[in-house]
């Protein structure tokens, strides 16, 4: 998979990303465990990533790059 954004990296090494399955073009998280774990590479869906991982650092910033696809100030009133 060569088109993918790096969402979050933990102390230990793992890391996750935001990418497209190559086959349908839906959006996936890929993670990459660290080397001692083994370095093995699973995807996820993007919304059963969220529905496992909301409160998890990973599944933050997810959220936080997915908030950044809107352009609303903070608080803004709704219409």
């Amino acid at each position: 998979m060569a088109e993918r954004r790096e969402l979050y990296r933990s102390p230990n090494g793992d890391c996750w990303f935001l990418g497209r399955d190559p086959s349908d073009g839906r959006a996936i998280v890929v993670h990459e465990a660290n080397r001692p774990s083994g370095g093995k590479v699973s995807c996820i869906d993007v919304v059963d990533f969220l529905s496992h991982s909301s409160h998890a650092p990973e599944g933050q910033a997810l959220l936080r790059l997915i908030g950044t696809l809107v352009e609303v100030p903070p608080y803004a009133a709704r219409p």
